[in-house]
Order: structure tokens, then sequence, then C-alpha cells
């Protein structure tokens, strides 16, 4: 059995303490689905571009709605609370009592091939494009999908410890934020910061290391009301689930990669399950900000979390920022990135 979550002073964690089915009776959350666009003072995130977009010195850095830079692996709390640890404000809609919902940075918008992640390993962790070998990495249309065929992206708060071996699988953690497959209907931007409901989750092994698949669904998507467990996808998205083990199984071959190994013989998990395995991912990265394991290269400057000695002030957080090149013109991007492939 897996611990429970431990207390902790680090992006309001507090009402995850006890059984999963506990938290779901005590949480009052609420919605705050982040629209891409600067001028909404909605928001309680922004984002500022630097660089180059599609090239290697692109960056999307976040801000609060105060201004403030911030890191989105760090500074965004993994639990979309009315109340909050530190200073990220939250739009109060009560949701049921029932619900529990996770703040996800969106990488990469469904339908589209650039590799965007957060950078675990620079300053305040802003989104870039992967590279390899020092050309850009996009992932390939592997007939009949087109790039992402879900909103991918992280939940902040959350690290895959490549020193914890999982007590399932037997594999290491990879040294990232966990995953997430939003698969809700709109097709987001990188940056946006939604809420989702966990329906559940998938246990990928990549090149022997562990990569969990949280699967979820915009709170304010108009399915989401309907969809509330893996068996609620499965029974009203015929072939979806199959479709994401096929689309993760093969998406490196057209790189030379062997196909994807899954724990559970490829089966999807529950959402218990699934909030399980966020909490121990939770408790990893809340070592980590606290310096209390090895960081693995794993940047830690944040501003917002108090007992972490890697806290920094604003304008340490804005001297990263403005050490980054002005925004300029999008580079082209090679028509090799919309080749099918057939495997």
């Amino acid at each position: 059995m897996r611990p429970p979550l431990l207390r902790s002073s680090l992006g309001g964690l507090r009402t995850l303490l006890g059984s999963v089915s506990a938290s779901r009776n005590k949480l009052v959350t609420q919605a705050a689905a982040a629209p891409p666009h600067l001028s909404d003072v909605r928001m309680p995130y922004h984002t500022e571009q630097r660089g180059h977009p599609n090239s290697a010195d692109y960056r999307i850095y976040f801000k609060s709605s105060e201004g403030k830079y911030i890191s989105p692996f760090h500074d965004i709390p993994l639990i979309a609370e009315t109340e909050q640890d530190n200073d990220v404000p939250a739009k109060k809609t009560k949701r049921n009592e029932s619900e529990v919902l996770f703040n996800m940075v969106v990488e990469v918008p469904r339908w589209s091939n650039a590799k965007m992640e957060i950078a675990t390993k620079e300053p305040l962790n802003p989104i870039k494009q992967d590279v390899k070998k020092g050309k850009l990495r996009y992932v390939a249309n592997i007939f009949p999908y087109k790039g992402y065929i879900w909103n991918y992206g992280a939940l902040p708060q959350t690290w895959e410890d490549p020193n914890h071996t999982d007590e399932e699988t037997k594999c290491c953690g990879d040294n990232d934020p966990i995953d997430v497959c939003e698969i809700g209907s709109q097709v987001c931007s990188p940056g946006q910061v939604i809420q989702v409901k966990v329906l559940g989750i998938l246990a990928m092994i990549d090149e022997g290391e562990m990569d969990w698949k949280v699967i979820a669904i915009n709170s304010e998507d108009p399915d989401a009301k309907n969809l509330n467990s893996i068996e609620d996808v499965r029974k009203s998205r015929s072939g979806h689930l199959e479709a994401t083990v096929d689309w993760f199984r093969k998406y490196k071959v057209p790189d030379g990669k062997p196909d994807n190994q899954f724990g559970f013989n490829g089966q999807f998990k529950d959402r218990d399950f699934a909030v399980e395995i966020i909490k121990s991912t939770h408790e990893h990265w809340r070592a980590l900000v606290q310096k209390q394991t090895n960081s693995g290269g794993i940047a830690c400057k944040n501003v917002s979390c108090c007992a972490s000695p890697f806290k920094c002030s604003a304008d340490e957080a804005r001297d990263v920022v403005q050490a980054a090149p002005p925004l300029g013109s999008s580079h082209p991007v090679s028509p090799e990135v919309d080749k099918w492939h057939f495997v």
C-alpha cells in the first residue's frame, strides 16, 4: 500500500491528508481554467514568451496575476483549492465537494508535434522545446494519429524521483513531473493552466524508466460531469483508451527506438490508484524543494515555497527572465514534421 501524503506547508496540500475517499469528501475546489490570452485579467497565471518560436532559444515563462515571475513546476499548487498557502491566487468558484481538481500545466496542444516541456533543469523552469543531438524534437505522425492525440502536460509540484523504485513495476522515476493526457474537447495552448478531474492512470515504462501517464479531463469541459472514472471513458469513448496505449507504444519507433512497454499488462488503473501515485510524486517533489534528496540536476528556484532553501526574491526571478533573449520572429518548421509514418 502506498504511503499517505504527509503534512506539507508547500502549495496548500493540507486537504490531501488521510485516505483518498476522505480527501474527496473534504475538499471544496474551484475552477480556474486559464485561457491563453495575456489580456484576460481573470487569469490566475500569465505567460511571457522569449526567444524565437520554433527555435532552441524559445521559452515560455510564467507570471502570477500580481505580475511576479514564478516557476510552473514549483510555484503553481498541485491542488486547486479555495485557500492556498502560497501567494499565487486562484479563482474562487465553488465546486461539488466530491470533486478533487488538480492544476495541469499544458505543454503540448492536441494535434501538434513540437515536443514542448517544462525545462526542469533551468531556473524558473520555463516551457521550451526539447532538443536532442542539436535538433528540435517533434513527435512523428504515426498513421492514423496527427501529433499528440490529447492536450499533454504535467501536474505541478510532482516529481518522479529517479532514486525511487516503484514497488509494483520495479522501475525508477524519469526525473520529471508526472505527465497528464487531458481528453477534453478544447484544444489548449502551451502554458495554459487548467483544472482537471483525474480519471485513471497508465503505467508506461520508457527505456526502463517509470513514466506514469495520468488520464484526466478539463473540469470546464462539457463532458466533465459525465466522466468520473476510467470505465466511464471506456464506455462513452470507444477506442480512445486503446488508441492511447497504441500511441505511447509506437511514438518513438520512427526515431529507431523499440516499442515502449507498460506495467499491469497495459491496463489502466482507476482514479483512486492514480491519486495515490500523484500523492507519492508530490512527496518526492516536497523532498526535492526542501533539499532532502538528490536533485538529479533539477533546478528548484521558486518564489513561494516557504520551507525551501531555494526560495528567491521577486527581483531575482525577474533577473532570470530578463536575461533571456526578447521575443523575436518565428523560425520556419521543416516540412518533414508533417510526414506520415506507418509502423
